[in-house]
């Protein structure tokens, strides 16, 4: 058997590696609190998987000049992002009898492997382990210009060209009322430098996530023997 500490090859942990040709077996035999613990994980990330908008957000910036205000109907802060991709799935140079839920963060893939997650970038490939990978979540309005998510909750509406006090600038042609809806955000941080933030279309979502995550730091804080896996290197 190999103990919690043997389960990934060392060029993995704090260090990114070229995948070129190369492809790791990861195959695990998980030990039954594990595998519970790893089942909750993928039950909660359905329920991520099962809103109707998810979003990855790349960038922000805070809104300064009332022009700006005007013209981006009354929004404090604008914000880079893009639909992102939640499915199960294995990183080309894995093999594995498990397939891990898996996040696109932009040109980042985060797979949440069963005993660390691994992190694809390009060709390179690193990993954070679970006990050093920090989640946050909290609801967030966002001023919907675009199409209204199906299972989203509309708070209030604003105007395309909102006036200080809140009513229609008139000077604007066509200003018409856009919704404010409420989304929910997700941060994924590490000390390594991870710093990854999604958003989804309902609230309420991402605490069983961050739970299940939590209990797997948990496992592997207080076992060596949860998480077993015989790791083979090969050439393609």
């Amino acid at each position: 058997m190999l103990g919690i500490g043997a389960f990934v090859p060392g060029m993995l942990i704090g260090k990114w590696f070229d995948s070129y040709r190369r492809v790791s077996a990861l195959y695990y035999d998980l030990e039954k609190d594990a595998e519970a613990a790893y089942g909750r994980l993928v039950g909660a990330f359905e329920t991520l998987t099962g809103c109707a908008g998810r979003w990855h957000v790349a960038a922000g910036g805070k809104i300064e000049d009332l022009t700006a205000w005007k013209r981006n109907a009354g929004a404090s802060m604008l914000v880079d992002k893009k639909p992102t991709t939640l499915t199960s799935s294995l990183p080309k140079v894995v093999r594995s009898n498990v397939t891990p839920p898996s996040v696109h963060v932009g040109r980042q893939v985060l797979f949440f492997m069963s005993d660390l997650v691994l992190v694809k970038d390009g060709n390179r490939y690193g990993a954070v382990g679970y006990a050093d990978l920090q989640t946050q979540f909290a609801p967030s309005n966002f001023i919907e210009t675009g199409k209204v998510p199906s299972d989203a909750e509309i708070v209030s509406y604003t105007w395309a060209h909102p006036n200080k006090n809140g009513g229609p600038d008139k000077r604007f042609k066509d200003n018409r009322q856009i919704p404010v809806c409420r989304y929910e955000a997700l941060r994924f941080s590490s000390p390594s430098g991870l710093n990854e933030l999604v958003e989804f279309s309902k609230t309420n979502v991402s605490q069983p996530f961050c739970q299940a995550l939590s209990a797997l730091a948990q496992l592997h804080r207080s076992s060596d023997r949860q998480f077993i896996t015989i790791n083979a290197h090969t050439r393609e």
